[in-house]
């Protein structure tokens, strides 16, 4: 029996977390398929693709609107060139400007569009577009399934949960860093893997870290990811705190910097099913998080908590008080407006930082949620993954 061709159709493969499952899917499925990764511009490539068949139409992104337009067209020409030559069976998007690309390039071939984040949910009518022109679009998160249900009435939606690697992670936070400057035996190291983007609301978080550190002196925050961070060391300069954080920037290998922490925090007001948060559970780090629209709950939750939630928001809205989850506590959504003046402090990151220092000071709590973050890695591993998207891709003929 000839194997099928699947396209996994990404923009870059530079950072982030749908450029990472994409990158694991190939690898989960080549023994399966034929996989071909096709890639809009192959600048600044951050993961391991050797032995992987990637196809770069080499058109990266350029500023201006009509520029954008033109993008486009070219990327769709492209794209539908690629299908047709490689006789494309199933072509599957991560990402919205790689959704536009896989719909609009349709021929023959079965396509299925990923939406993956709430704010892939904000534009109704990009989301309409991908579910008139796709035969299946798979989410990685119940709450997003639910909402296409419910607001666009699309039932050709299912939820596949990402794939976790635990082993990896694991043998990857064991790996030296240089030039670290807290010490892991002595300081409350508070861990955060997040891009300096208004989504990750970083600025929430050293806010209220700065409450922490006034209670708990010897806590220290380390915020992995890229971007220019000189805002936020101003910030801390201005809060008196300038000491106790760290901005390392991008690090082809973030895990070691999470194995030295204490905790784990994640503060984003949007995310589709958070990686960052999974990972800092494989490794065994207690985990306090916002519940943005998608993710969070259903990883920190029982399925009775989250039921429940449901049952008292079914509109999606967040929870309005900390609620002790099963595997992490989960505190109430938090604002996108980036706020860097030190004198406005208000309730959302009064909220985060006494969720925190619960961890801090009752090390019962800190017991038990550490436990409870390994048990909870177990339910995402890469074999569940590969078993149902292979599955939704078998039920496509």
């Amino acid at each position: 029996m000839n194997k099928k061709n699947i396209m996994l159709m990404v923009p870059m493969l530079h950072q982030g977390g749908f450029e990472r499952v994409c990158i694991q899917t190939a690898r989960l499925l080549e023994n399966d398929y034929n996989i071909h990764i096709l890639i809009f511009s192959s600048k600044n490539i951050n993961y391991d693709v050797s032995g992987l068949n990637v196809v770069d139409i080499n058109v990266p992104s350029k500023k201006g609107i009509v520029n954008k337009v033109i993008n486009v067209l070219k990327r769709v020409n492209k794209a539908k060139k690629v299908k047709k030559d490689l006789e494309i069976d199933i072509s599957y998007s991560f990402g919205s400007s790689a959704n536009y690309v896989n719909v609009l390039s349709k021929g023959k071939e079965k396509v299925i569009t990923g939406l993956r984040c709430q704010t892939d949910m904000e534009e109704p009518q990009e989301v309409r577009l991908f579910c008139r022109r796709s035969d299946k679009v798979i989410s990685c998160s119940k709450e997003i399934v639910r909402q296409l249900s419910r607001d666009f009435k699309y039932d050709r939606s299912v939820c596949v949960y990402n794939p976790l690697d635990i082993t990896s992670v694991r043998e990857k936070g064991k790996e030296p860093i240089e030039g670290f400057p807290f010490d892991p035996s002595t300081d409350k190291i508070i861990s955060c893997m997040a891009r300096n983007d208004y989504i990750k609301g970083i600025w929430h978080l050293v806010k209220a870290f700065s409450l922490v550190a006034k209670e708990h002196p010897e806590a220290r925050l380390v915020v992995v990811g890229a971007g220019n961070w000189d805002d936020y060391y101003k910030l801390a300069d201005e809060l008196g705190i300038i000491d106790k954080v760290y901005f390392p920037g991008v690090q082809k290998n973030p895990f070691p910097y999470v194995e030295k922490s204490y905790m784990y925090v994640l503060s984003s007001n949007h995310e589709g099913f958070p990686n960052a948060l999974l990972e800092a559970l494989a490794l065994a780090k207690p985990a306090v998080a916002a519940d943005c629209k998608t993710g969070p709950r259903e990883i920190l939750l029982s399925p009775e908590q989250y039921e429940e939630v449901v049952k008292e928001s079914p509109n999606g809205e967040s929870i309005s008080d900390t609620i002790e989850g099963e595997y992490g506590i989960l505190v109430p959504d938090m604002g996108e407006i980036v706020n860097l003046n030190p004198e406005e402090i208000g309730e959302e990151e009064v909220n985060l930082s006494k969720a925190i220092m619960k961890m801090l000071a009752d090390s019962d709590i800190y017991n038990r949620y550490s436990g409870k973050a390994s048990e909870r890695a177990l339910n995402y591993s890469p074999d569940a993954y590969r078993e149902n998207l292979c599955k939704e891709l078998n039920d496509m003929d």
